[in-house]
């Protein structure tokens, strides 16, 4: 198991979901985590469990729209602990549906939009890079998505704004490696978080069944899964890893879509009860 013993990590978004999973996964590898997060109880709620299982957490409210915010979590964690190793920019604010594209979106929502997903990573590093620095380097972990690497139709804002997250992350670590900062992205597939599950699959067996399906693994991802992936980045064993965008997608995006829309199609013909979770 890889070991993050001394570590101080933040991660944004770290109450639940994708961000619970980086959180669970980074406290069972030994660093203390600082969960910052918009939802105040569930953050606590999260930090008393790994207190009370062995692990070293503190919750704190942070949106990430508000650059107070985002300074005051550096500060807190360097305050309760002295030091900071790693940041995970995971938190973006998903409560507007992100929709339409260059024609439908509204100035005000593209603005709204990019600096939930964009600026906030910007944001979030400039002022943990400082930190990080004292220490004599670490890792910054960015999380982007697979619509970062393609893109789907009349989503404008997400797929922009985490396309971006990935060019940000190369920006970073050209120009943050000679201190030893190593900044990579995280690029998750589908992946089911609670709040997902409850809305999209806890009715709906035959769509999670044809999701499954479109994935070579033949499943679709838990939080765990990116969390593991970010102990990975966040430790010694990727010391000459920077400036990458890693898919955690179950081989999602490496299909040739021309085939895979066939097989999607087999897959709808041979089971015609399935319910499209979707539409277009």
């Amino acid at each position: 198991m890889i070991r993050l013993d001394g570590k101080v990590a933040i991660v944004t978004g770290g109450a639940q979901g994708v961000g619970g999973g980086i959180t669970r996964c980074l406290a069972r590898s030994g660093a203390k985590v600082l969960i910052a997060d918009i939802d105040v109880e569930t953050a606590g709620n999260m930090a008393k469990q790994l207190n009370e299982s062995g692990y070293e957490s503190v919750s704190l409210r942070v949106d990430v729209n508000s650059f107070a915010d985002l300074k005051q979590m550096v500060e807190v964690a360097m305050s309760e602990w002295g030091r900071l190793d790693i940041l995970v920019n995971n938190a973006y604010n998903s409560s507007e549906a992100q929709k339409g594209g260059v024609l439908e979106v509204s100035e005000e929502q593209w603005q709204k939009d990019i600096n939930s997903l964009v600026t906030s990573v910007y944001a979030g590093s400039k002022y943990a890079i400082p930190a990080i620095s004292e220490t004599g380097g670490g890792s910054i972990i960015n999380i982007s998505s697979v619509h970062g690497l393609l893109v789907a139709r009349k989503a404008l804002t997400y797929e922009t704004g985490k396309s971006a997250v990935i060019a940000l992350t190369k920006q970073m670590a050209v120009d943050y490696g000679e201190i030893g900062i190593r900044a990579n992205a995280i690029c998750p597939g589908h992946i089911v978080t609670e709040r997902i599950q409850e809305s999209t699959w806890k009715d709906n067996q035959s769509g999670l069944e044809f999701f499954e399906d479109q994935y070579p693994v033949k499943r679709t991802g838990t939080p765990e899964d990116i969390g593991n992936a970010a102990v990975f980045l966040s430790s010694d064993m990727a010391s000459f890893i920077t400036g990458h965008a890693l898919p955690v997608d179950g081989g999602l995006t490496i299909q040739l879509q021309e085939n895979f829309g066939v097989q999607q199609a087999h897959y709808v013909m041979d089971n015609p009860g399935t319910k499209m979770p979707y539409r277009r």
